[in-house]
């Protein structure tokens, strides 16, 4: 594994809670899972409603609903590593030995 990889990850841009922890709170994992599902939700919606508007004729620029569409299908990839990602590293846990 090299550390090189992690780097992306750092720079990239952080979850924006609603809630900022203060001092003696942390953030919840589930509350951040919900929050990421959340706008995956809205960019395929976004995504969805920029289709429905091209095909019935209110929208004639075609790169925006590509991009758009594009935009979803990569954030569902996202999402769909990281939950391969969170099964795999439960499923590791699962096998460790007590």
């Amino acid at each position: 594994m090299q550390i090189d990889a992690l780097t992306a990850l750092q720079q990239a841009t952080p979850v924006k809670t609603e809630k900022t922890p203060g001092v003696g709170q942390t953030l919840n994992f589930g509350d951040v899972l919900a929050q990421a599902l959340d706008k995956l939700n809205q960019v395929q919606g976004s995504a969805d409603e920029l289709a429905g508007k091209f095909i019935a004729g209110g929208i004639t620029d075609l790169h925006q609903v590509t991009i758009a569409m594009q935009e979803a299908k990569l954030s569902m990839q996202l999402a769909v590593e990281v939950r391969n990602k969170i099964v795999e590293a439960y499923q590791e846990i699962s096998r460790m030995q007590i």
